[in-house]
């Protein structure tokens, strides 16, 4: 028997139960064990029954979890309104008796005995508040005789598509027990190098799968239940190591192909590019234009994420890498999600850079070139040399003659295929990849771990911080009377609902654009505007235009303007519904603002307005207040949310890890990307046969780098 045989090869399955499990993905018996338990329950310790008159607080009389070995009577099924039931029972443990109710299990009612003992373990609570003592939906196993100790740790498991929690947990059990029985203790291949396991203090692969379902006495249930354990430990970090391994060999695979074309870049091209700007550059895009410009001048393609808070200076780096892309007469090309934001970077990038290169603008409404010449043809011949657009850009129309850098703005709104669209535009381009969503570090190595990260932590000189507020609805009028000192400043202000329409179920009561906009244009008594997902693209845009251009000066919104053009002159936002809105996302919105340095529109003001918040919703709001650092919120975000809510769905990219957890687990994903760097060297020798076939299990035909390989 192996660990990799057929689900069917396990005790107790057969043909409909194996097709069931298959059906749910568990198709080989390593599938069921990679189905860990949610959590475990202590039953190490008997309690007793407590009795009818004992007082609360007594060591048997205290509401809680509770192990008793007990003989169940008067077992009976209980229906209720509308055909519900439940089973009632009476526990005895020969001391006391207690009564004992299970909701959606009718079954017990015909397979539970009267007079046999069971252990049953369950919560131990009085009914109604202040009632008789009462176990409530416990589990309950029949055992034979006197029990000298309690269950031990029991593991809980959630479903396998179709099949229960009970049942899978007795496959788990028998699959270990056969396994060992049949190949002893080291049941399943090792493939951990044993370096590795002794640095970490990490057990052998089949020891954690044995300790995290069948658990020894010992063990801590604090740990197992916070997946802390030696044994979730080893899971994890092997799971790290791969997915670390894999991206380190994708990296030595891209710098091995190299690319055909070259910059003629030194200090002094860069030093007279930054001469041309009206400003200076501070000290983090100065660090960031370094990295940029040495992955320029290597042979292989750069691949870098730049992230920075909204305002930290992206685009002006873009900028002048295109810029020496065109001095070494190669084209660019940046991407951004709307049509709205690619016209906000040709303008600025033509007012910037127009006299020292042709820039085009390329959306699927417009086509125009700085020149004012023919656009398509000429890019296509190479006489321009920077093509700004949205999705048009990746059409097949668009074509380019020497594509040598591809900048993607906003990248997390890119599913993976556009942007890897956008680099077949070339022959193995440069790739520079920008966003102002703070991704936690755990969450850059993972997802981006084939890319250089770089971070923009220093904010241009002249922006003011932003002050943000959390109150609750009674905080209307305050809110209201900061606007309208803004508005009469010059400044600009911003609405946001978390609703178009009313809503319902949980979204009931919350504020909605339709039905609340009318009164915020009533008590502001200015010029107002409205945008929504629902609008027309170009009623959207055209919105937004005259809210920049100042014949707006309130847009009531929703989260549409989360990624939206630059109003240096907006110094007011209130934010609605506020309970409702991710930390991220908080934080993306009040970038909106305070983008001005003009000191006569007033200190910028967030305004978060929260209904009925829960107590995690309240925990959110409080960081979001007390913290402007987009790198603090996103690692708070993802411990609170997950990485998924992060990214969003259309992160194509996001690996799914099964045992490792990217916040908890955080020094695990550390020690295993630095470990990956180190295993490289060693990947192809014969001791590590093992880990070289996990990996190829996981990216079929990745190779190891050979000696003398370019190091990632």
């Amino acid at each position: 028997m192996d660990a990799r045989d057929p689900i069917t090869s396990t005790r107790g399955v057969g043909p409909v139960l194996g097709r069931r499990l298959a059906a749910a993905g568990c198709r080989r018996i390593v599938d069921l064990l990679a189905h860990l338990p949610l959590r475990y329950e202590d039953r190490r310790t008997l309690g007793r029954l407590p009795g009818a008159d004992e007082e609360d607080g007594t060591e048997s009389a205290a509401p809680g979890p509770l192990t008793v070995v007990a003989r169940l009577e008067n077992v009976k099924r209980v229906f209720g309104r509308r055909r519900f039931s439940r089973v009632e029972a009476v526990a005895c443990d020969g001391a006391a008796r207690v009564g004992v109710v299970w909701f959606n299990r009718p079954y017990l009612a015909r397979q539970l005995e009267e007079g046999v003992p069971y252990l049953l373990h369950g919560p131990l609570r009085r009914r109604g508040g202040d009632g008789p003592w009462q176990l409530s939906n416990p589990s309950v196993e029949r055992i034979s005789g006197e029990k000298p100790c309690g269950g031990g740790l029991r593991p809980v498991y959630g479903r396998i598509g179709e099949v229960p929690p009970s049942r899978v947990a007795r496959l788990a059990a028998d699959a270990i027990r056969d396994l060992r029985d049949a190949s002893g203790p080291d049941w399943i291949d090792e493939w951990l190098p044993r370096e590795e396991r002794t640095k970490h203090q990490l057990p052998r692969l089949a020891e954690a799968l044995t300790e995290v379902h069948s658990p020894s006495p010992e063990a801590s249930i604090e740990d197992l239940n916070a997946r802390r354990s030696p044994a979730h430990a080893r899971l994890a970090y092997g799971e790290f190591l791969l997915q670390q391994l894999q991206l380190a060999v994708a990296r030595c695979q891209r710098r091995r192909s190299g690319k055909p074309h070259r910059y003629r870049v030194d200090g002094a091209a860069w030093t007279a590019a930054t001469g041309l700007l009206p400003f200076r550059l501070t000290g983090g895009q100065e660090r960031v234009l370094g990295e940029i410009a040495d992955d320029l001048a290597r042979k292989e393609p750069m691949l870098r994420l730049v992230q920075g808070d909204v305002g930290s200076g992206k685009t002006v780096l873009a900028a002048l890498s295109c810029l020496i892309a065109a001095r070494s007469d190669l084209q660019s090309a940046l991407m951004a999600p709307t049509e709205l934001l690619a016209e906000q970077h040709f303008a600025s990038l033509e007012g910037l850079l127009g006299p020292h290169m042709t820039i085009a603008l390329v959306t699927s409404s417009q086509r125009v070139a700085s020149d004012g010449g023919a656009v398509e043809e000429r890019i296509a011949a190479g006489r321009i040399d920077l093509v700004v657009g949205t999705h048009a850009l990746i059409e097949e129309r668009t074509r380019f003659a020497r594509l040598g850098l591809a900048v993607i703005d906003e990248q997390h709104r890119f599913g993976v295929v556009q942007r890897q669209s956008l680099a077949r535009k070339g022959l193995r381009p440069d790739l520079l990849v920008m966003t102002a969503t703070p991704i936690p570090r755990s969450l850059a190595l993972t997802v981006y771990g084939d890319l250089d990260v770089s971070i923009l932590d220093e904010m241009p000189p002249g922006r003011r911080p932003i002050e943000t507020r959390v109150t609750t609805d009674g905080g209307m009028e305050e809110a209201v009377e900061e606007v309208r000192r803004r508005l009469e400043s010059g400044g600009r202000a911003y609405v946001v609902f978390p609703l178009i329409d009313g809503g319902e179920g949980a979204a009931a009561g919350l504020p909605s654009l339709r039905e609340s906009g009318p009164n915020w244009v009533r008590a502001l008594a200015a010029p107002c505007g409205v945008v929504h997902g629902r609008l027309r693209r170009q009623e959207r845009d055209e919105t937004m235009s005259r809210f920049a251009a100042g014949s707006i000066q309130v847009l009531l919104a929703t989260t549409v303007i989360e990624v939206g053009v630059d109003v240096p002159e907006a110094t007011a936002m209130v934010i609605l519904g506020a309970e409702r809105f991710g930390l991220a996302q908080l934080h993306q919105l009040r970038g909106r603002i305070g983008r001005g340095t003009d000191p006569a529109l007033g200190e910028p003001l967030c305004i978060a307005i929260a209904g009925q918040p829960s107590s995690e919703a309240e925990r959110r709001l409080e960081v979001f207040a007390a913290s402007t650092d987009g790198f603090r919120i996103a690692e708070e975000d993802m411990r609170q949310r997950g990485p998924g809510e992060i990214l969003g769905t259309r992160q194509a990219g996001l690996p799914q890890f099964r045992f490792g957890d990217l916040a908890r687990d955080w020094a695990l994903l550390v020690a295993a990307r630095q470990d990956a760097s180190e295993l490289l060297d060693r990947l192809a020798d014969p001791g590590n046969d093992a880990l070289r076939r996990q990996l190829e299990r996981r990216v079929p035909g990745l190779v190891a780098p050979e000696a003398g390989d370019p190091r990632p």
